[in-house]
């Protein structure tokens, strides 16, 4: 199963596939402002980085890859949240841009701030066109901080922080240590967000860290306003959620949409689904802020009409209208939940499909709309959602039946996305395109280790990806 292959890969590669840090240098853009490689990655976080890395060593000496990323650090945002809740510290989840970068690749960093499909151009915020052949758009979402009234002003003081960006993440844990009595309310809009489960993993590790830790949890109300209608979008998980809610006595409050913080008297405002305005008291408040697509796709010909979002096939993510573009991850208008789990599968299926293209042949490969979202419900304890296109679960773990049910709280998982994942990310995924050799027994993804895409007959391509980031010009500030 694919914590297996997390496992066999993490032990069988470390002694051997552990290189020192490269350096990588950004490329110098020739006098005239143009620029034209074979292929250009717009989006230098694990989503581009892997699939550019997949590439270079599938093209070999044919290899012509750029990867347009203006960012100086490369996150591994995960980690975020469990900065957040202080398993580790938030330090961990960054590395120089440099030291991941494909050694092979051209590195043009500058951020797109326009796309020109029509004529295979992207125009970079600097003035520079960078011509290609084919494309992958790799540049993740865009966090709003401005979608809602009073958040640009109260994040990261009067008790309010988010797992939404690094330099937050230890306010959340800061909060929570300080916080012994009051009201901690958590939010949830009910747009498409990162991580659908995530705004509830912070909530349950800083409930369990009041519970166990600081002993003081009888004297905090704990509150989730979401503006969705239920904890968790499928049923099977939802039903656990719904049962360790009532346990751990948290209150839910359902299709409320946080509009407006006010910081200085600490009150944030909801609407409700009926269009009333809720004032709610807090002493600590965690906010998950809307998210969209990044404006130089929303304003350019490759979004779709409706979401803003690149548009693909959503089985084998190329194009809908040009056929030399693909998207992967986050910035795709992908009908399943945005996690990177949901990259790991989509990167072998891409890369297999823009190589068929390159041989004037058919894209082949299909991706099934897989996607995990492992919810951390306390130290040592997680709940490891897996599913694919329509909800339908697809768990690595199924096999094993009542004994490894994926929808109860389990330590095995926990170590997983706390330990193996993470390691396996920065030695493994990054430095050789995600590819964890691992035994071709391995049919399922959990975060860092991807299923086999499903292909023509004699086709073997394993992978992974990550969360990717935000390259577009307007979007920097929210890294």
């Amino acid at each position: 199963a694919g914590a297996g292959a997390a496992l066999y890969g993490a032990v069988n590669v470390a002694s051997s596939s552990i290189t020192a840090e490269a350096k990588a240098i950004p490329h110098t853009i020739s006098k005239d402002g143009t620029e034209k490689h074979r292929v250009v990655v717009v989006g230098g976080g694990a989503g581009g980085l892997s699939v550019a890395s997949m590439l270079i060593r599938k093209m070999g000496s044919n290899a012509d890859v750029a990867i347009i990323e203006p960012s100086d650090w490369h996150y591994y945002q995960p980690m975020w949240t469990m900065a957040a809740g202080g398993l580790m510290p938030v330090e961990k989840s960054r590395r120089s841009m440099a030291s991941v970068m494909p050694a092979d690749a051209t590195w043009l960093k500058q951020a797109a701030a326009t796309f020109e499909p029509e004529k295979s151009t992207v125009v970079l915020t600097d003035g520079t066109r960078v011509k290609y052949d084919y494309l992958i758009v790799a540049t993740g979402l865009k966090i709003d901080w401005g979608a809602i009234k009073g958040l640009p002003e109260a994040i990261g003081k009067n008790g309010v922080g988010s797992i939404y960006d690094y330099k937050y993440s230890d306010v959340v844990w800061n909060n929570i240590q300080a916080l012994t009595r009051g009201v901690a309310l958590f939010t949830q809009p009910s747009t498409g967000v990162k991580c659908g489960g995530a705004p509830q993993k912070v909530m349950w590790l800083a409930e369990d860290y009041w519970r166990l830790k600081a002993l003081c949890r009888e004297n905090i109300a704990v509150e989730f306003y979401t503006g969705l209608p239920k904890m968790f979008a499928i049923p099977k998980y939802e039903a656990e959620l719904e049962r360790l809610r009532a346990e751990r006595d948290v209150k839910a409050h359902f299709r409320h949409e946080l509009v407006e913080v006010d910081g200085a008297k600490k009150i944030a405002y909801f609407v409700t689904s009926e269009g009333k305005k809720v004032a709610k008291a807090y002493d600590f408040l965690h906010v998950t802020p809307k998210m969209g697509p990044p404006p130089c796709i929303k304003t350019s010909k490759l979004a779709d009409s409706t979401t803003g979002f690149v548009e693909v096939d959503k089985e084998t993510l190329q194009h809908t209208r040009f056929k030399n573009v693909f998207a992967i991850g986050d910035c795709a208008n992908l009908p399943t939940s945005k996690t990177a789990a949901a990259i790991t599968a989509q990167a072998p299926v891409l890369v297999h499909n823009i190589l068929k293209t390159m041989d004037n042949k058919e894209a082949t490969a299909r991706y099934d709309g897989y996607t995990s979202c492992p919810i951390l419900t306390a130290r040592g304890k997680l709940i490891l959602a897996e599913f694919k296109y329509g909800g339908v679960p697809k768990e690595t773990f199924g096999a094993f039946g009542a004994f490894l049910d994926q929808a109860k709280e389990f330590s095995l998982f926990y170590y997983l996305k706390t330990v193996v994942f993470p390691f396996a990310y920065w030695n493994l995924m990054l430095k050789d395109g995600g590819m964890a050799r691992a035994p071709s027994s391995s049919r399922s993804s959990i975060e860092l280790i991807s299923p086999a895409p499903t292909i023509a007959p004699g086709v073997m391509t394993r992978t992974g990806a990550a969360e990717p980031a935000n390259t577009c010009r307007l979007a920097l500030s929210d890294r």
